[in-house]
């Protein structure tokens, strides 16, 4: 039986690279991350809570991450769910994180770093690079296990 194409063309192009992709989109949505927090902070300083707006880069990146992991999930279910998972927690914390920030910003507090979106994205990296870069770590994995 040959193997089910969901997505016909788009499997044959990045199918066999998902994993790469994925990792590469990660990587931007904490670069991304880091920008809007500057942004961020310096909204707040010009014009307080109200001058505060989420960066369209970081949620463009948000949403390409969702996506991406979801696309993953079709091809490969069991590291897709995890990442998924992973991914839709990073993407509710950060959420939250923003509304946390401007609270900050109407109590006239310096702003903090979204710490919970940093741990939900380094955990995030740290999976989806294991998935990715596994061949690096394969034949120590296989002579343990």
């Amino acid at each position: 039986m040959p193997p089910v194409s969901l997505f016909g063309p788009l499997d044959a192009l990045v199918g066999d690279h998902i994993e790469y992709v994925l990792l590469a989109v990660v990587l931007a949505n904490l670069v991304t991350r880091i920008l809007a927090h500057r942004q961020h902070v310096q909204q707040a300083a010009q014009g307080g809570a109200d001058a505060m707006t989420r960066s369209l880069p970081h949620t463009v990146s948000n949403v390409l991450l969702v996506l991406v992991s979801f696309y993953y999930l079709t091809l490969h279910h069991h590291g897709g769910i995890v990442a998924s998972v992973l991914v839709l927690g990073l993407f509710i914390t950060d959420f939250f994180e923003f509304e946390a920030r401007k609270v900050e910003a109407r109590r006239d507090i310096p702003l903090e770093r979204p710490k919970g979106a940093i741990a939900a994205s380094l955990l995030t990296l740290t999976y989806v690079g294991y998935q990715s870069l596994f061949f690096v770590v394969e034949p120590i994995w296989t002579a343990l296990v």
